[in-house]
């Protein structure tokens, strides 16, 4: 028998919930004494890329690659139009840390230190409960990669890149760099000359996997970059939900993550990528994400962007083949002084296309929350159709947001719709809340999580439990939620 409840009941059963809940700051922000047992050193040149390639007995397509993309790098200019990102110390980055030699298909033969880490962080645990596969990064090298018997007899593959580079060398230079090629920007450029693990996951024809594949990124190190590179091919007639997880302990020295997503939703496929990242606030976080999508084809991001000290994000979507779709849901939190530049990005190049884009940001003290979009209808995408929601909370009054929409229409059947809104916490709903017994920070993650509510109801609810600790912990600024 189903038990109802009134509002009021409800409204007591989250109040409850919310005070039993526990959030600590170690939970994430701890760091490891591991040392690597090789590293580049400091600074990038030349022979650090070299030596990159030669410590991963690299075929010479790849060594010739990163070596062009080397040139790329240091011969583009650092993007201006955004935040500031003065505070990047190239000459005294480390760009490539092994943390050990062990690459293993069974958590036992981990090194302790290491399996300790991802074992406080719930991954084994999440991965025998929820996942079809698992691949696990520390630093600058996969540790770990699983997949269940019965994908693997599918003929499914998930590895980590280099593995797969190794293993599968053919099928990783079809698609290795094409949707996002290293001339896109600096900062893909530099992924391409220092990239190292990632993921590789490839779904043939007509499987359809029902169970999320994971991998999770750990940066342990100071003052140190992970630049991990992440290919999902969903052939034709598949579906696939690939999940994302990050994060990395507080140090004095800054780190910077620059990261390649590329996605390929062939004809009649379904693509689902979400990524949940709290990088602690001394990251700079600078990936680029980008998906073609076929003819039929579906394609969906979720993404909940917490922590770093800058995070510039904009998942895109090539629409590329008639009937195709993308859905782009967000959820950015601008923590205090950081700044969350996130967005999303519609390319529609195929008739009868269709993009929905939702982006829900929240700015605490003095965080801004920036939304950058690109919208673009091409000539001959015609009855293609987008909508784009962008919604603003201001938690104080230093908070910040901003919304900079590029919509470029040259299809005259094309339909097109953008709203935004900005909104505060209200003292009426501060003072109802604080009447039923919580705390003003309490109150005010409950009243966070309501706004967030149509988005966190797309995140798989083992992920959706994390976001909503994440998000108390950031709200109650010292870890003093519950």
């Amino acid at each position: 028998m189903e038990v109802e409840y009134s509002k009021e009941e409800e409204m007591e059963k989250l109040l409850e919930d919310l005070r039993k809940s526990s959030v600590r700051k170690e939970d994430w922000e701890f760091h490891d004494n591991l040392k690597p047992i090789y590293s580049t050193g400091i600074g990038l040149n030349k022979s650090v890329v070299e030596e990159i390639s030669e410590i991963k007995k690299e075929p010479d397509w790849m060594r010739r690659f990163r070596l062009k993309a080397l040139e790329i790098f240091l011969s583009k200019p650092m993007p201006t139009w955004g935040p500031d990102l003065s505070g990047i110390d190239w000459e005294n980055t480390n760009y490539y840390n092994r943390p050990d030699d062990v690459k293993s298909k069974s958590w036992d033969e981990v090194p302790d230190q290491i399996k300790d880490t991802f074992t406080k962080l719930g991954i084994p645990e999440m991965e025998q409960k929820y996942l079809a596969g698992s691949v696990a990064q520390y630093d600058s090298e996969g540790v770990y990669h699983n997949l269940k018997k019965v994908w693997e007899d599918k003929g499914v593959l998930f590895m980590d890149l280099d593995s797969a580079v190794k293993e599968h060398p053919d099928l990783v230079k079809n698609y290795f760099c094409k949707a996002v090629p290293a001339t896109d920007n600096k900062f893909a450029a530099l992924n391409g000359a220092v990239w190292s693990g990632g993921s590789f996951l490839y779904v043939p024809k007509g499987v359809r996997i029902d169970m999320p594949l994971q991998t999770y990124f750990r940066m342990n190190g100071e003052a140190t970059g992970q630049f991990e590179h992440t290919i999902v091919v969903a052939d034709e007639g598949s579906k696939v939900h690939y999940i994302e997880g990050c994060t990395a302990p507080r140090w004095d020295k800054d780190s910077l993550h620059s990261a390649i997503v590329e996605i390929y939703a062939h004809k009649n496929s379904e693509a689902r990528y979400t990524s949940v990242q709290n990088w602690s606030k001394s990251v700079y976080n600078m990936p680029t994400k980008r998906a073609w999508v076929d003819e039929n084809a579906k394609m969906e991001w979720v993404g909940g962007s917490l922590g770093s000290k800058v995070t510039m994000l904009y998942p895109s979507s090539y629409l590329r083949g008639r009937n195709a779709s993308t859905h782009n849901l967000n959820i950015s939190l601008a923590g205090p002084g950081t700044v969350k530049d996130t967005g999303a990005k519609a390319i529609h190049l195929a008739p009868n296309t269709s993009s929905r884009i939702v982006a829900k940001s929240i700015s605490i003290e003095d965080g801004k929350a920036i939304y950058r979009g690109l919208l673009r209808m091409n000539k001959g995408a015609v009855h293609s159709k987008s909508h784009v929601q962008c919604d603003a909370l201001l938690i104080n009054d230093e908070s910040q947001s901003f919304t900079y929409p590029h919509d470029e229409i040259y299809e005259p059947t094309a339909t097109f719709g953008h709203e935004a809104t900005v909104g505060k916490i209200g003292t009426e709903e501060l003072a109802y809340m604080r009447s039923r017994g919580l705390s003003e920070d309490e109150a005010s993650s409950m009243i966070v999580l309501g706004f967030l509510d149509d988005v966190m109801k797309e995140i798989p609810m083992e992920f959706a439990v994390e976001m909503n600790r994440l998000i108390k912990l950031e709200m109650g600024k010292l870890g003093s939620v519950g």
